[in-house]
């Protein structure tokens, strides 16, 4: 099998995988995920339970992989040298932090959002492709001075 296509296949499983997991916790529902960053209402600790299972779950196979050195796809790993905490990495923090608390929903599960036809989704997904062109155009800006 051509490796860009046996690539899209793995990409296509895991993603279907990660939306798969989303739904069975209940992750996509913004109301479960505001409940979890109300501290001082109701709050609902479930989301830490199901970021530590998946941590658990992500340590085994995330190291035999760097091990390895390649992916399942035979392609190098990449991962990001250790870097120091910057202005961009403090504002894109803060930035997605506040989206995260404002609706409920991150970007993994809003594409399962959208696949449900959850038609807020769709405003919010117009949105995240948005930011992504404008941090696009700031980066080619950045890089040309």
């Amino acid at each position: 099998m051509n490796s860009r296509i046996r690539l899209l296949v793995i990409s296509l499983v895991c993603g279907l995988l990660f939306g798969c997991g989303l739904i069975i916790a209940r992750m996509h529902d913004p109301a479960k995920v505001l409940n979890f960053l109300d501290l001082t209402g109701n709050w609902d600790p479930s989301l830490a339970f199901v970021m530590l299972g998946a941590i658990g779950v992500a340590a085994v196979p995330f190291h035999w992989l760097t091990r390895r050195g390649h992916g399942a796809s035979g392609h190098p790993l990449h991962f990001p040298s250790a870097g120091k905490i910057n202005t961009s990495l403090l504002i894109g923090s803060v930035l997605f932090g506040a989206g995260w608390g404002l609706a409920g929903i991150c970007p993994g599960p809003a594409i399962v959002d959208l696949a449900l036809g959850w038609q807020p989704a769709l405003l919010f997904v117009v949105g995240m492709v948005g930011g992504f062109l404008l941090f696009g155009m700031f980066r080619a800006s950045e890089i040309r001075t």
